[in-house]
């Protein structure tokens, strides 16, 4: 991770910094991260919700995570919860932290910034488990939720307007540390 630090978030006050990464990250239009920044705020006011920063030595945001103990009545939760029950896995809605967004700024991608970020903040949470969304795609990222423990629930889950089909997943918690990253903490 080099000097970037993570650590706590007020993601509220730094929301366009945010959605900024995150549009380079995932490819957000203008239009598509003003909605978003809605929704980002509606979710802070969740009970437990939180998030977590990683910090260039500039004081630059490059890279964010935030989450909450899992709502039945969210909407992210009444999308996925059909292929979940079609799955036999409906019951990992329940007692659950779920991984909202997690982005890092793609100059930064590579340098275990996402790791730190979705490792700590699933370290704090009260949950035994924690679920997320990834693109059904072998992509890095779902390289790295694997690596962690994370497995497909769900698969080929349709969010309304999304152009691609999304995986759900889920892993036991605390996340699995595999051996790389165990060097890396005896080494710094």
């Amino acid at each position: 991770m080099d000097d970037v630090v993570v650590g706590p978030l007020d993601l509220a006050a730094r929301v366009d910094e945010a959605l900024a990464v995150q549009a380079l990250a995932f490819g957000l239009s203008h239009d598509e991260i003003g909605v978003r920044r809605h929704i980002v705020l509606r979710h802070l006011t969740s009970p437990g919700a939180r998030a977590l920063g990683a910090t260039a030595p500039d004081g630059r945001l490059v890279g964010f995570v935030y989450g909450m103990p899992n709502d039945r009545g969210h909407w992210w939760s009444t999308v996925v919860e059909p292929y979940l029950r079609a799955a036999g896995q409906e019951d990992w809605l329940d007692d659950s932290f779920v991984i909202t967004e997690l982005h890092v700024h793609p100059a930064f991608q590579k340098r275990g910034i996402g790791r730190a970020l979705i490792t700590t903040i699933t370290d704090s949470a009260a949950e035994p488990r924690s679920i997320l969304s990834a693109i059904d795609t072998e992509s890095p990222a779902r390289m790295l939720y694997r690596a962690l423990g994370y497995h497909d629930l769900a698969r080929r889950v349709v969010f309304p307007s999304a152009p691609s089909p999304y995986a759900v997943m889920g892993a036991y918690l605390p996340l699995r540390r595999g051996l790389a990253a165990a060097r890396r903490r005896s080494v710094g």
